[in-house]
């Protein structure tokens, strides 16, 4: 069987060496994407990171697919209803790297609370002056966690407890025996933004959720509010974020995520989506605005990036291309007859 790998490191290559002796494997350093599928088009099983597009013009341009292993749990790069009508299996990671995420959105907020980010930026200029540097103690605020019922949520709100905060969280489905034993209450999304000194957002994407943080959303939040994103971009209407930063009701942010991602990681890319559509281009401006204003603070989608999480990450990948080439797929996000 054809099976090939997109935005792959040299040093990833070996944990597919148990397939590579029986099924033909090949390895791209770059994404998938509509402008290269057509090279691509004899393709039975190919395994992609986020950046990928798997949109629907993409995937036509694969007649001979069956399987994408995404290297992710998040799978919103995938046109998962065109798979399960072509009956091409998508299988996601469910998890590797819940508590590495967690203690990225918590170095967020210690960051942001102790200036750490700006004190180390001053003194590599040789000003070891602490002046404007004052920050504020995390012990005794309230955290707001939304999605505090998923992997990630739950490891952040132990952590947050474990540093002295109080906690409150908001999701869809209420487990009221974690909430006792981490020693949390679960309340409404309004009622959480009125009371939280920090909200971090732990969601999946989808069209439920895309901007779920809506301007609307950011009225509610009590004034000098601290603002944390690392589930993904769409989620937060940016817009509304930048809004709610001008008028200080959010003092300052920590972003793992943001929407343009791609854009802004390629300049070719960038000037390709610029001229695409009007609403890309409003949305870069957002993103290139926030990466300028000195109380964002924002890290490249690095949340999950330790040893640990990519090792778990390779691992559970390489099972679910093996349990579909046995006639056992794993860890689906969909459901087809193929």
């Amino acid at each position: 069987m054809n099976i090939q790998l997109f935005e792959t490191q040299e040093w990833e290559k070996s944990t597919f060496d148990a397939v590579a002796q029986k099924h033909e494997l090949s390895f791209d350093k770059a994404p998938l994407t509509v402008d290269t599928a057509e090279a691509h088009s004899d393709a039975e099983v190919i395994s992609v990171f986020i950046h990928s597009d798997l949109g629907e013009t993409t995937l036509k341009q694969l007649p001979n697919l069956r399987c994408i292993a995404t290297r992710s749990t998040g799978f919103d790069h995938i046109d998962v209803e065109y798979c399960t009508q072509h009956g091409i299996h998508v299988a996601n990671v469910p998890s590797y790297g819940e508590n590495t995420v967690a203690s990225h959105t918590i170095g967020l907020l210690l960051n942001i609370a102790h200036r750490i980010s700006d004190g180390i930026e001053r003194t590599r200029k040789g000003d070891y002056s602490n002046q404007g540097l004052r920050g504020f103690d995390v012990v005794g605020k309230t955290l707001g966690v939304v999605g505090a019922s998923g992997n990630i949520g739950r490891h952040v709100i132990r952590m947050a407890r474990g540093i002295g905060m109080e906690v409150l969280g908001q999701d869809i489905q209420e487990d009221a025996d974690f909430a006792k034993a981490a020693g949390f209450t679960y309340v409404d999304l309004e009622s959480l933004c009125a009371a939280s000194d920090v909200v971090s957002i732990h969601v999946p994407y989808s069209e439920q959720t895309h901007h779920l943080i809506s301007e609307k959303v950011f009225a509610q939040m009590r004034e000098g509010v601290v603002f944390l994103n690392t589930s993904r971009g769409p989620v937060v209407d940016e817009r509304a974020l930048l809004k709610a930063l001008a008028d200080h009701k959010v003092v300052a942010a920590g972003l793992d995520v943001i929407s343009a991602e791609p854009e802004i990681r390629e300049e070719a890319e960038l000037l390709h989506t610029v001229l695409e559509t009007e609403e890309k281009w409003g949305t870069l401006l957002t993103n290139e605005t926030l990466l300028q204003l000195r109380n964002v603070y924002v890290t490249p989608h690095n949340a999950f990036n330790t040893e640990e999480a990519i090792r778990r990450i390779l691992d559970c990948t390489l099972e679910n291309i093996q349990s579909f080439l046995k006639g056992e797929p794993q860890h689906l996000v969909n459901k087809c007859d193929a």
